[in-house]
């Protein structure tokens, strides 16, 4: 377990190697595993994901009235994906030809549990037909609970792909995302390749909560099991590139032979890069994770060194695609996760411009 104590308003955690065994989330299924788990609903995902790489096919079925949908986003950060997921959502669910109404509302990713709530509650009162929202903290799950337990509304949790073992009995509708832990394992095979032997790594956290555990100790586990590399330093931020700089600042003052930094998002792997620059020490790598329009820019500046980048649109596009099986009666898969590849500051500009066409293929590059 890690030790924390206050400072510069974050959890510094000076972590020993982890011990969470095969399990980093033990209160979730891992995504493979559920899909290994239940072939049927593999065989789901599989359909999807196909379609979701073909072009749309209109809804075949005549609607006799807008369904309505509420989003409640964490989109006020630097990382672009959930602008980019709404707009490739939207796209999508026009050209199938469905008839619907959108209510949407940024938050503060750290914050604004206040509107938050509203929003969440207004959705429920207003009997919205599907509700998209995250699963991050204790306070998502509560509501999360409450919605399932109490309302007909068709809950889309997105940037999430591992169902909770609890809610076997009733689930969400669809679990929507990029898997955090195979994006962090493909980050960590980069850092085995490229940092040295023996190499000591800080991490930075996002605010605590799923996504800081499951890209964060899922990389420190399979790093720690794997190589001599050596954790000196991690910190919980804010989720903010004000935050995430103070935290790298620290940890290349506490070690000057740190070799790289683990960023767990893309605010914090641009603070981090700030702090790097700052220094003066040219040879501390660090990462992004996402692969953002804001990533990119600062890969082709050699800001960053690499990161793992989403295949943007596929989410929004596997969201549209669901609503439309579920209208037309069929069954739809539990959970969604789409693809990733690893992109360096050592790519050419080809090789960025096509994946950029297919990660960005509704929402504009």
């Amino acid at each position: 377990m890690k030790r924390s104590l206050m400072l510069l308003g974050m959890a510094l955690c000076s972590s020993p190697a982890m011990s969470h065994g095969t399990h980093i989330l033990n209160d979730y299924w891992e995504y493979q595993e559920f899909l290994d788990r239940f072939p049927e609903q593999n065989e789901l995902t599989h359909k999807l994901n196909e379609v979701v790489q073909s072009r749309p096919q209109p809804l075949t079925i005549r609607q006799e009235k807008p369904i309505t949908i509420s989003i409640v986003y964490p989109g006020q950060q630097i990382s672009d994906y959930w602008v980019r997921n709404i707009q490739a959502f939207e796209k999508r669910l026009d050209r199938l030809k469905i008839d619907y109404q959108i209510n949407q509302v940024f938050t503060r990713v750290n914050g604004d549990i206040t509107q938050q709530s509203i929003s969440l509650q207004e959705a429920i009162k207003n009997k919205t037909d599907y509700l998209i929202f995250t699963l991050d903290t204790t306070r998502h799950r509560k509501f999360i609970e409450h919605v399932l337990s109490s309302t007909d509304t068709k809950l889309i949790l997105q940037n999430i792909t591992t169902p909770v073992r609890a809610w076997n009995e009733r689930q969400p509708f669809m679990y929507v995302g990029f898997d955090h832990a195979t994006g962090s394992l493909k980050l960590a095979d980069y850092f085995k390749e490229n940092a040295k032997e023996k190499a000591q790594y800080s991490v930075l956290y996002r605010s605590e909560g799923y996504i800081s555990d499951a890209r964060g100790d899922t990389f420190i586990h399979d790093i720690n099991t794997d190589t001599d590399f050596k954790l000196t330093s991690s910190f919980y931020t804010k989720a903010t590139k004000e935050s995430a700089y103070k935290a790298a600042k620290l940890s290349i003052q506490k070690n000057e032979d740190l070799d790289f930094i683990y960023a767990c998002a893309t605010d914090v792997a641009l603070g981090a890069a700030q702090a790097i620059q700052e220094s003066g020490r040219t040879d501390i790598l660090v990462n992004g994770w996402g692969g953002g329009s804001a990533e990119l820019e600062a890969l082709e500046k050699g800001e960053l060194d690499v990161t793992v980048m989403r295949m943007n649109d596929d989410t929004g596009i596997a969201m549209a695609e669901g609503i439309k099986w579920n209208l037309e009666g069929y069954e739809v898969p539990t959970v969604y996760s789409g693809d990733f590849s690893i992109v360096t500051k050592n790519d050419s500009p080809e090789r960025v411009s096509r994946l950029k066409a297919r990660a960005f293929r509704y929402s504009g590059q």
